[in-house]
């Protein structure tokens, strides 16, 4: 054989080693990179959820009446949990209407660790049953069916507002 030769074939070997290890590392890769890809792809598909929602309700305001008791899509009258029921199945989110039962709904999570689309949840500051929700936006805010001596509809309001009726909250998305 000649020199020639025996490069050759050690490179063809060489090759085929390398090749093998490529492979078989990518192989054993794959789970760690699909199982990374599913947790962002999850996130991301939360997070455009919630921004959907969002739009959703903010696209209501001027719209919609509040209405105790009430869970009118056709009139577009709601109560607070009626809304938060009907926006968040607009994305494929399936609410039961009454704040007594959104409380229970996905999972808690703790106001320091709010997400835009969380639901939040109120008393009336006289007592601490839940009596209100509204959907967490973002940047300190949170947007509701509401309504008040000057005002009926859905509103955004700062969360720091509301901090003295502040009970919870809960993740659906």
């Amino acid at each position: 054989m000649t020199n020639k030769n025996h490069w050759l074939k050690k490179t063809v070997i060489a090759t085929a080693v390398c090749a093998t290890l490529v492979s078989g590392h990518a192989a054993f890769g794959t789970s760690h990179i699909g199982q990374a890809e599913a947790a962002t792809a999850s996130a991301t598909s939360a997070s455009a959820k919630a921004n959907g929602i969002i739009a959703a309700a903010k696209s209501l305001q001027g719209k919609v009446k509040y209405k105790y008791g009430v869970n009118n899509p056709s009139k577009l009258y709601f109560d607070c949990s009626s809304f938060t029921k009907y926006v968040f199945g607009k994305y494929g989110v399936s609410l039961k209407w009454g704040t007594a039962s959104q409380k229970y709904a996905g999972k808690y999570v703790s106001k320091s660790n709010l997400q835009k689309g969380d639901l939040i949840f109120f008393n009336n500051g006289k007592s601490s049953a839940v009596s209100h929700v509204g959907i967490y936006i973002g940047n300190g805010q949170f947007i509701h069916n509401t309504i008040s001596s000057t005002f009926n509809g859905v509103r955004i309001n700062k969360l720091s507002d509301y901090s003295n009726r502040y009970s919870t909250a809960r993740r659906v998305l």
